[in-house]
């Protein structure tokens, strides 16, 4: 009799152990996002063969750092001459034997020209990693022939896809937190950073509360600053836990 209730203490202290645990130590749902980084596309302003191709898939590169050189030969000269125009009628100007308005067309000549000979060299608008590389040197781009696409890999985001009535509790600029499964669900600080107006897959007729709650909304969590180092990369998924 005593062994059996000391089974029957201990199988009752099991199922109180287990309800303790699923209702105080349940595991929170966790929402499945793609991580993104911020990209950048830079293409050509000319009709112009590449002169070079300074950075490789996957360098680094500085805000304002030449990219890619065009070789822009006929660019190069019509400056030179815009340039001996505008100094030639600057001295015409002050000697009162040119007109203003002929000083005028002169100066918008070679104004026009410097910004030619400026998109010759393509530059990066940010700081960042060179994810592809289009064209080599040698090659005849056109205007707006993509060379080159840069990413911010800092500036790191991931959409998740939340129901109606989870939405309504949530607010921009909240903070998130998300976690990377390949880490040993490595935490990461993140902040919403846009909910989306318009629901996804929305049923013909939303009538009852069941219904409301198949609607999605797309909610964007941004992760800048809690990426510094680089660990979270594009490709990834990030699983993120709401606000209890």
């Amino acid at each position: 009799m005593s062994k059996k209730l000391a089974w029957a203490i201990a199988a009752a202290l099991i199922a109180a152990g287990a309800a303790v645990k699923l209702a105080f130590f349940q595991q929170r749902f966790l929402y499945a996002g793609t991580l993104e980084a911020t990209k950048v596309d830079l293409s050509s302003r000319l009709n112009e063969p590449i002169a070079a191709v300074v950075p490789q898939e996957g360098d680094r590169v500085s805000k304002g750092e030449e990219v890619v050189r065009l070789l822009c030969d006929d660019v190069k000269v019509a400056a030179q001459l815009a340039d001996v125009n505008y100094r030639r009628g600057l001295r015409l100007f002050h000697a009162g034997t040119i007109a203003p308005d002929a000083m005028d067309r002169v100066k918008n000549q070679k104004e026009e020209s410097d910004v030619r000979l400026g998109w010759c060299s393509i530059r990066s608008p940010l700081n960042g990693t060179v994810l592809s590389r289009y064209h080599e040197p040698g090659e005849l781009v056109g205007p707006g022939t993509k060379l080159l696409t840069l990413a911010d890999i800092k500036d790191i985001w991931a959409y998740i896809y939340v129901p109606q009535p989870d939405v309504a509790r949530l607010r921009a600029g909240e903070a998130l937190t998300g976690y990377l499964p390949e880490l040993g669900m490595r935490p990461f600080a993140g902040r919403i950073i846009k909910i989306n107006d318009e629901a996804e897959f929305t049923p013909k007729n939303v009538q009852t509360r069941a219904e409301r709650e198949r609607l999605v909304f797309g909610v964007k969590v941004g992760f800048l600053g809690a990426n510094e180092r680089e660990i979270l990369k594009p490709g990834m998924t990030m699983e993120i836990a709401l606000p209890r």
